[in-house]
């Protein structure tokens, strides 16, 4: 009998293996938060008495958790107050007139950034200002919103702070007795692998990446032009006059959203449901041809002369005598309003927003909104006035994707944010502080000088990955405390007896690409990394070496949409398919796969 299954048949051993694909069923289905998920089995193990409570939770206490709660606040910091605006100036420059050269534009300049600052805010910050650069251009964004996540994603591997996940493997490379990793442990392997995938991207692109145009993917204009967004009149005799949109057929009977209503010189924004209806009464309606059709054909409205133009319409979206805005705001993964309809969130009283239209992929949703269960990647058509615009720019759930340059705060402060991010990475360079402590540091002189409000500090940690991250450490302590670990490493040791370096760190990467795609990057680093580093010691080699590889391969992630947060919020706004994802992806996965061992090899002199 194998050692693994001499350890499974044990209690302790079947209850892990039981909550451990569990937890995988829940990963993969989406069926509860990932986060959730990890909460979820940290208490299960708890219950059954395979873990004791400090052990199950360790991972909330650890090192690397905090310094990733400071790196978010750090880099809000450093967005907020304009430290970052040379960056977003560069890529929304005239000067660049291709795709080609915005992706090496990309590569050169937003990978490395990314390698110290997580990746997903500089996707949300650049995701508008290159939306912005395609439509001047006439370029699909399908063209180069990939390479924008591909870019942060092969920047992350530069240095320790480039993702939550490198935060992760050097907590369980301190559990497991090998010691933290520092801030440039990896990055003479982490350099090579940027150059590799920089030079893919330039190369490649054109021919790979799908043109999907411009069309659909200007929300508010294809709802201007194909009368979606509609002003009318109530005439008199209509039967309108005297009620309230809530008594009246408009919202009883039709899906019809009411905007705005303009009553001489007086402006009502929504929600109007209460406000009774004049003779000469100005609405700018959400509704379809047919409904608006039917309408005018029982003289309960008629169309007001302003609607000949789709422009003036537009600019009626934006309110008269208050100030509106359309805007477009992505849905994240991890928001927690994914999974629940429109309806049941109350959107509009929760955001004071009213919802136009969700893009869903290719598809766009205008009809019966109240019923549409929001979905991480939906790309959301919002009318709202600009404070609370203003407000979601603050939003965990909420991304918005139009810039709102005179809404910044101010940013007179930008060059001590950017001192302060640039002593976080020095500091710990030379040894003059622990990294955890800089960051902390940091935090405090953003907050103290201004850069950062104690509001926007609390609002700027992603909770989500928090939790996720803190409760996964569950696993690898429970691997670790039933054997399984040690004996699923005995076991491969056997089959992998004899082989070259190269090969047993080929498998080990190729099997750590695998559960990153199909799992999350967390659990790979927990899962993989106690049977690594234990099959490195029993073949007699650092392992160091196989802690790298299980690092890098669960920081990269180019095959599917769900594999990591970038590649899902640029999903949507570029309008790709799933296989568009993997047809890009999968050489570059592949080089990797043949790089990555090599580069270990001769790192360590193996």
């Amino acid at each position: 009998m194998s050692a693994f299954l001499a350890a499974a048949q044990q209690p302790a051993g079947a209850i892990t293996l039981a909550v451990l694909a569990g937890a995988i069923v829940l990963f993969v289905t989406g069926w509860l938060a990932p986060e959730v998920t990890g909460l979820l089995a940290a208490a299960l193990l708890v219950a059954l008495r395979v873990l004791k409570p400090d052990e199950a939770v360790q991972g909330f206490g650890s090192p690397a958790l905090i310094t990733l709660m400071g790196l978010f606040a750090l880099s809000a910091g450093l967005f907020r107050s304009g430290g970052l605006d040379r960056l977003r100036a560069l890529i929304g420059s005239e000067a660049i007139r291709s795709p080609k050269r915005m992706i090496a534009l990309m590569v050169g300049v937003v990978a490395p950034v990314s390698g110290f600052i997580p990746n997903t805010p500089i996707v949300a910050t650049l995701l508008p200002v290159l939306e912005n650069w395609c439509h001047r251009r006439g370029v699909s964004p399908s063209k180069v919103l990939l390479p924008l996540s591909f870019a942060t994603v092969l920047g992350g591997t530069i240095s320790l702070l480039g993702t939550s996940t490198n935060l992760l493997a050097s907590d369980v490379s301190r559990q497991l007795g090998f010691g933290p990793l520092e801030l440039f442990s990896f990055t003479a392997i982490g350099i090579p692998v940027w150059l590799l995938g920089s030079l893919y991207m330039v190369l490649v692109s054109d021919r790979l990446l799908p043109d999907r145009g411009l069309g659909n993917d200007d929300l508010i204009g294809s709802l201007a032009r194909e009368g979606y967004l509609t002003d009318v009149l109530i005439p008199e005799g209509s039967e309108l006059v005297g009620q309230t949109l809530h008594r009246s057929r408009l919202q009883r009977r039709f899906d019809i959203d009411a905007l705005e209503l303009h009553r001489g010189g007086q402006t009502f924004s929504a929600p109007l449901a209460d406000v009774t209806l004049k003779a000469g009464d100005r609405l700018l309606l959400r509704c379809n041809r047919e409904n608006l059709l039917r309408l005018q054909q029982e003289h309960t409205v008629s169309l007001a002369a302003s609607n000949d133009e789709a422009d003036d319409l537009r600019e009626l979206s934006g309110g008269l005598n208050t100030p509106m805005r359309t805007v477009e705001v992505l849905l994240p993964n991890g928001s927690t309003i994914a999974g629940t309809s429109v309806r049941d969130l109350r959107f509009r009283q929760r955001y004071n927003a009213t919802l136009l239209a969700v893009r869903r992929g290719n598809q766009v949703l205008r009809e019966l909104l109240g019923r549409v269960v929001l979905q991480a990647g939906d790309v959301l058509l919002l009318q709202a006035p600009l404070d609370a615009i203003r407000g979601l720019q603050d939003s965990n759930d909420l991304v918005l994707l139009d810039e709102l340059e005179k809404d910044m705060p101010t940013t007179n402060r930008k060059w001590v944010a950017v001192l302060v991010a640039a002593l976080v990475i020095v500091l710990p360079l030379f040894k003059v502080l622990n990294l955890m402590a800089a960051v902390l540091l940091a935090v405090v002189i953003m907050v103290a000088t201004g850069c950062l409000r104690p509001g926007e500090l609390q609002r700027s940690i992603r909770w989500d990955v928090i939790l996720l991250l803190g409760s996964l450490s569950c696993f690898s302590a429970a691997m670790q405390k039933t054997g399984l670990a040690e004996a699923l490493a005995t076991d491969l040791l056997h089959g992998l007896k004899g082989w070259p370096t190269y090969s047993v760190l080929l498998v080990v990467f190729v099997l750590a690409q695998l559960f990153t795609e199909t799992l999350s990057n967390g659990t790979t680093v927990v899962l993989l990394m106690p049977i690594a580093t234990a099959i490195a010691t029993g073949l007699g080699l650092p392992p160091m070496a196989f802690i790298f590889a299980i690092t890098i391969a669960a920081s990269q992630s180019f095959l599917t949409p769900i594999g990591y947060q970038t590649n899902l919020m640029v999903y949507g706004p570029g309008r790709y398919r799933f296989l568009d994802m993997t047809r890009y992806g999968a050489p570059l996965t592949i080089g990797l796969a043949l790089l990555v061992p090599w580069l270990l090899c001769r790192h360590f002199g193996l």
